[in-house]
């Protein structure tokens, strides 16, 4: 039954996809068309706005013209001169607009024609009154040359205003003609975009109860499957929790190793450098390379020290918890030139939970060193009840908590299991720009 629902599902998909293709089509094609009207609309309206400047500034210029020619004044050639220039920057817009029209050249060549002829009549007059030719300016004036041309450029402007008008109106119509084509067939691909969804939608149900049968089947399967995950999550803890109890156990012994081995070596070679040394007084050269040689095994065993409390801190077996995270605060931060404080309280915590302790705080020092760019940082022990709190808290850079990468950090993954191992709770606070805090709570030992 469910391979013989299939069709109908196809044909109402396919139905569905070509109405959405076609909702495509037409509105990339009503795009275009709708594109094309508006350019031509700008187009006619930039004209229409060009060539009423170019009227306003012929008669600015003329009118220039009339008051110098009356009174001789200087101030009055200011509007002339720049209604001259208006003039020819609106000419050069003119022909960028009509470039590629070659039907409407013909008219602005016309129009330019008359626009030169008339600025010439108006300039030669100027140029007479400037010059004292009074006689001459005046017979300029009373001819009927400068009103000829202004009828012309008039009538030649006009005539272009009344075809870009017409372009305007032509390009609101074919918008207007546009979107009604658009929304008959909008509404006729949504119509059929209804139907095939509806025979989606009829045939789906029908898919869904049979999906229903199978869920119970694939719920008992997954059920199997989660409790094998379980008894494998299991497994891979205690495997964890073993490994980590031989890394502390292979470091113990590398630790004892490094310092009774290694230890006993840089001690000896101490020693029999001092004694060549003492015999070589009289070689200058000898005794510097000694004192280098020196040196260099001071630095091992400063070295050696260091690997060694690393592995194995010995001020936590001689000293104790609190002794031991001064220590570690204080050489961090004398290391790091990170400020370091301190408030640190004795608490009831076995031997393995103290190592867990240090581990955490050590882990925490090593990460604000590596990644906080802080430039403080607090640790904090002390007895809350029944429970032992301890708090790394840094006024680094922090760290989205949403990532799955701070989720799934290896050095925050590995303190977790190390504190719930030891049957603690381990969380974590960080903002980006706030810093960073990290709390373990772990059950105190009786007394």
């Amino acid at each position: 039954m469910r391979w013989l629902g299939l069709p109908k599902m196809a044909l109402g998909l396919l139905l569905a996809t070509l109405a959405a293709l076609a909702l495509v089509g037409i509105s990339e094609f009503g795009y275009r068309q709708s594109s094309k009207a508006v350019s031509e609309v700008e187009w006619a309206q930039k004209v229409h706005e060009t060539l009423n400047m170019l009227l306003q500034n012929m008669v600015d210029a003329e009118t220039g013209q009339r008051g110098y020619l009356l009174t001789g004044e200087a101030k009055y050639r200011e509007p002339y001169d720049s209604a001259v220039k208006q003039v020819s920057g609106n000419m050069a817009t003119l022909r960028e607009l009509y470039a590629g029209r070659p039907a409407d050249v013909q008219r602005l060549d016309e129009l330019s024609g008359h626009v030169a002829r008339k600025l010439a009549e108006v300039d030669m007059s100027v140029r007479l009154r400037s010059e004292g030719n009074e006689d001459a300016w005046k017979f300029v004036v009373t001819t009927d040359v400068g009103r000829q041309e202004m009828d012309a450029i008039r009538k030649q402007a006009g005539e272009l205003i009344a075809i870009s008008d017409q372009a305007v109106r032509v390009g609101q119509e074919q918008i207007a003609s546009t979107l009604r084509v658009g929304r008959a067939a909008i509404c006729a691909a949504a119509l059929a975009g209804l139907l095939g969804f509806y025979l989606y939608l009829r045939q789906a149900q029908a898919l869904r109860t049979i999906a229903e049968h199978q869920k119970d089947a694939l719920q008992q399967e997954r059920n199997a499957l989660e409790e094998i995950v379980r008894e494998r999550t299991a497994s891979l803890g205690e495997l964890a929790t073993h490994l980590q109890e031989v890394r502390e156990t292979e470091r113990g012994f590398l630790a004892r190793e490094l310092h009774d081995e290694l230890g006993s070596l840089l001690t000896a070679a101490k020693l029999d450098v001092a004694r060549l040394k003492s015999r070589l007084t009289d070689a200058p050269d000898a005794s510097q390379r000694l004192l280098h040689l020196n040196d260099l095994l001071n630095s091992g065993i400063a070295l050696k020290r260091r690997i060694i409390e690393d592995l194995r801190p010995s001020s936590l077996s001689n000293l104790g918890l609190v002794a031991s995270l001064e220590i570690l605060g204080r050489e961090f931060g004398e290391h790091s030139g990170i400020e370091i404080e301190m408030v640190l309280e004795p608490v009831m915590l076995d031997e393995a939970k103290q190592l867990t302790v240090y581990r955490m705080v050590q882990e925490s020092l090593t990460n604000i060193g590596k990644y906080a760019e802080a430039t403080e940082a607090t640790i904090v022990m002390k007895n809350q009840g029944d429970l032992a709190m301890i708090e790394v808290v840094d006024n680094g850079k922090g760290f989205d908590m949403t990532p799955p990468t701070a989720r799934s950090s290896h050095g925050l993954a590995g303190m977790r299991h190390r504190v719930e191992t030891a049957k603690g709770s381990l969380t974590v606070h960080s903002t980006p720009g706030q810093g960073t805090r990290l709390t373990v709570l772990l059950p105190s030992d009786p007394v």
